[in-house]
């Protein structure tokens, strides 16, 4: 009876020694997952900069372009000059305007972006950025598309709505509005980019 009682204490002893390296083992592999997941969102957060960056650029090229967007036509009459400008639509000055505003929110969250360089693990300043991507992205997709309508009708024309195609004439005029509406989307290219890695940086890894 004693040999058997003590065989079963052994066996006892052992499985708690074999619990007891369990949590052991798990712990040294929980830093290395984590500072492996560390160096993928530390990838992403260097490459979601470069591309801020580059659709900074792009945004303020859209502004600038079509805000300089101005000819007039060597010819004219006593009562009348020929002239196109962008703010003579107001489509063109809402592009203007929301290209604009979408530049300045693309150089103010440059800080943020570094942050999450520095701090791959941080939550707050992704969300954020993931939050205010998507309002720029919609900004500039409405701006864009409204605008690329009237470069459409400025090159084409509408007979049934009495517009006539005037860059047969003002064609420096045109080619500064379509390269603004090219512009445009690139922006929008990359803020879509933009905002795809964001929601893979916040995704949990395991």
């Amino acid at each position: 009876m004693e040999k058997s009682e003590s065989a079963k204490i052994d066996i006892a002893e052992t499985g708690r020694e074999r619990k007891g390296k369990a949590p052991l083992l798990g712990g040294r592999s929980g830093p290395a997952e984590r500072a492996k997941a560390g160096g993928y969102k530390r990838g992403i957060a260097i490459f979601d900069l470069i591309l801020r960056v580059s659709a900074a650029a792009a945004a303020l090229g859209a502004t600038v372009s079509m805000g300089t967007a101005e000819q007039t036509l060597p010819f004219f009459t006593q009562f009348f000059q020929f002239q196109a400008s962008y703010d003579d639509l107001p489509t063109f000055s809402f592009f203007v305007i929301g290209m604009a505003i979408v530049c300045a929110y693309l150089a103010l969250s440059i800080p943020f972006s570094i942050v999450c360089i520095a701090r791959p693990h941080a939550v707050a300043p992704r969300l954020l950025l993931i939050i205010f991507d998507t309002l720029a992205l919609t900004l500039a997709t409405s701006a864009s598309a409204a605008a690329a309508a009237m470069v459409y009708l400025a090159h084409q024309g509408n007979s049934n709505a009495n517009w006539l195609a005037i860059c047969q004439q003002f064609t420096d005029f045109c080619q500064k509005t379509s390269g603004s509406v090219i512009a445009g989307f690139t922006t929008v290219a990359l803020l879509i980019f933009l905002v795809v890695l964001s929601a893979m940086a916040l995704r949990k890894h395991y």
